[in-house]
């Protein structure tokens, strides 16, 4: 090789250091996506591996795949879809698509639902925040096993940023890829202008902080290619796109490391207010001020999540026959268990 062929080479190494795969050699990344329960995950998975089938309520976690060729006459790679249904009901799920196997070639979409800011906030946190704890204890454990990779890792992510970038020792980026998704953009875009822009601007935030991309996307083809393009470079090595949109009056698509917190501005708050508000982090005074807009809803937690088990839509008879004798039997025992409690003497010495 000549040196600019090297040279060449280094370069397209450090643009796309996930793509460590061989010529001719079968690369399978894997991508978990969650977000708001209906939300329009499902949907998104069907146009990215360009299925026409219309979506089906996610019960718990769901799996499927596609494959594609890079280039012509070779292999075809492999990526794993999960995706995560029931919203914030079912984080403990997150652990089982997440593994020390894979978490070299594994990304996050979380998908966010425009139209109901009042959920997004705590969706968010929620979700992110079970996901990083799972990932941080696989990197934990990396560290002692194979130091390299848990290196590779934590560098990998710094990698969206250049070392020059004003905000490269300001943010914190997610332990692995991230994208957010911010879907059913044809209600969002009805919103007062006021509220899109305090919306956009926080999401831009978050996105920039934990060293994601983030999309808009809704029902038109022109917004799932957006999405598409992002999708398709985690899970199959596409090309990246350098294309980047910041007005809060159209859809919002920006790369991971094209943004800045110059460009984002403060916080959607008057000086006066934001020196009111306690927050220990940036992150803290973002959701501070974003909730006072937007006050998060009770009804998001566990207890409004419906018992999948209950509902018609999964109905079969001798399952649920067997399901309804075993609830009576566990009704019973505890009715026995709580009898023998009660007839026992406890010796106090």
């Amino acid at each position: 090789n000549t040196l600019w062929d090297l040279a060449i080479a280094e370069v397209e190494k450090r643009e796309n250091p996930d793509d460590g795969v061989k010529q001719g050699e079968v690369w399978e990344k894997s991508i978990l996506f969650m977000g708001n329960k209906n939300g329009g995950k499902t949907t998104i998975i069907l146009r990215c591996l360009e299925r026409e089938e219309a979506p089906k309520p996610t019960l718990a976690l769901e799996y499927t795949f596609g494959r594609r060729a890079r280039r012509h006459n070779t292999p075809k790679d492999i990526a794993h879809f999960w995706e995560l249904g029931g919203g914030t009901s079912l984080l403990e799920l997150i652990r089982i698509p997440i593994t020390t196997h894979n978490i070299r070639s594994f990304a996050v979409v979380l998908v966010l639902d425009l139209s109901k800011p009042n959920e997004l906030w705590t969706t968010m946190e929620n979700l992110l925040q079970v996901t990083r704890n799972h990932v941080n204890k696989i990197l934990t454990k990396l560290e002692k096993t194979n130091p390299e990779v848990a290196a590779e890792l934590k560098q990998r992510m710094r990698n969206n940023l250049q070392r020059d970038h004003p905000d490269y020792e300001l943010v914190d980026p997610f332990p692995i890829p991230l994208v957010i998704i911010g879907s059913k953009y044809d209600i969002f875009h009805e919103f007062d202008s006021e509220m899109k822009k305090i919306i956009s601007k926080t999401l831009r935030f978050v996105s920039h902080y934990y060293g994601a991309s983030l999309v808009f996307t809704g029902k038109s083809e022109a917004l799932l290619l957006k999405a598409r393009v992002l999708i398709n470079h985690l899970a199959f090595g596409y090309d990246k796109s350098k294309s980047v949109s910041v007005d809060p009056s159209k859809p919002l698509f920006i790369p991971a490391g094209l943004d800045s917190l110059s460009q984002i501005g403060p916080p959607p708050a008057s000086d006066s207010d934001i020196g009111k508000v306690r927050a220990n982090t940036p992150l803290e005074l973002w959701r501070k001020v974003f909730e006072q807009t937007f006050p998060p809803k009770s009804s998001c937690g566990l207890q409004d999540t419906k018992d999948p088990a209950q509902d018609t839509q999964y109905a079969e008879y001798e399952i649920d026959v067997m399901r309804a004798q075993k609830n009576q039997e566990l009704e019973q025992y505890k009715r026995n268990a709580s009898k023998s409690w009660k007839e026992m003497d406890f010796d106090s010495n």
